[in-house]
């Protein structure tokens, strides 16, 4: 098991200013934690800088929401990979629900925007999720069109640099609360053996969906979750320390079952 991948996205929220006051509260918070498990922070495009000069130095990697297929040219309002890898981010979120649903984005273009990322030496970080909240089979029928629709493209070994948030978008939100550990873990185990089946010898797949301090420990000790990537608890710096610093139960990839069935 590789080691834990935990990072947060604070969608269109804390301003530049703002931003500064959260790095300087969460850089020592965070810094020790460092040792045992990979972070990340993915601020709005106007902060990137902020978490730049705020993170030198540091193993804390940060990144953008977004970005668009095309190195550069007449889109505007949009940013390309080259400028997120020449601002020194290491991520880049693709694939987002809100994305999808705010500006109609497609399986496909959630591809072109992979390929982007990696051309440039950045880790996609791939949203996958059902809207509507139901038994595994549809949702693990709706998560699997997502990614044969984003990653059939990709290369084996590119695989190993793709990382998956599974985020059911029902337990996305104010009021919503994580999804049942039986089902994320069905789901979790579905992913890790699609990206196996396909070549991926490191398969890092995070939960996303109202994670929080109390829901952190339950989902960090599922075999098949590689990490976290929390929403609004983390726009408290202590909080998202704090979650960032749950204790990772012991569990190897290789002893999931096959669950095809669920």
């Amino acid at each position: 098991m590789s080691r834990p991948l935990i990072g947060t996205s604070w969608k269109m929220n804390l301003t530049p200013s703002e931003a500064v006051r959260w790095f300087d509260a969460a850089r020592p918070l965070l810094e020790p934690l460092a040792a045992t498990r990979d972070l990340f922070v993915l601020p709005p495009f106007p902060a990137i800088f902020v978490a730049r000069d705020a993170l030198a130095g540091s193993a804390i990697g940060y990144g953008g929401q977004d970005v668009h297929p095309d190195d550069a040219g007449a889109h505007t309002g949009d940013v390309s990979a080259p400028m997120l890898a020449d601002l020194g981010c290491r991520y880049a979120e693709i694939g987002h629900s809100e994305r999808r649903r705010d500006h109609a984005e497609t399986d496909e273009v959630a591809g072109a925007k992979i390929a982007a990322a990696l051309r440039w030496g950045l880790t996609p970080i791939l949203c996958v999720g059902e809207r509507i909240r139901g038994p595994v089979g549809p949702a693990r029928r709706v998560v699997e069109g997502q990614l044969l629709g984003s990653l059939s493209a990709v290369e084996p070994g590119d695989l190993d640099r793709v990382v998956v948030a599974y985020e059911p978008v029902w337990a996305i939100g104010e009021g919503a609360t994580a999804a049942n550990p039986d089902h994320v873990a069905a789901i979790h185990r579905s992913i890790d053996q699609w990206l196996g089946d396909r070549g991926a010898m490191v398969r890092r797949v995070l939960y996303g969906g109202s994670v929080d301090e109390s829901s952190a420990a339950d989902l960090l000790a599922l075999p098949a979750v590689g990490g976290l990537f929390v929403g609004r608890a983390a726009l408290d710096p202590r909080r998202f320390a704090a979650i960032a610093a749950t204790p990772i139960a012991s569990h190897r990839r290789d002893d999931l079952p096959n669950e095809r069935s669920a």
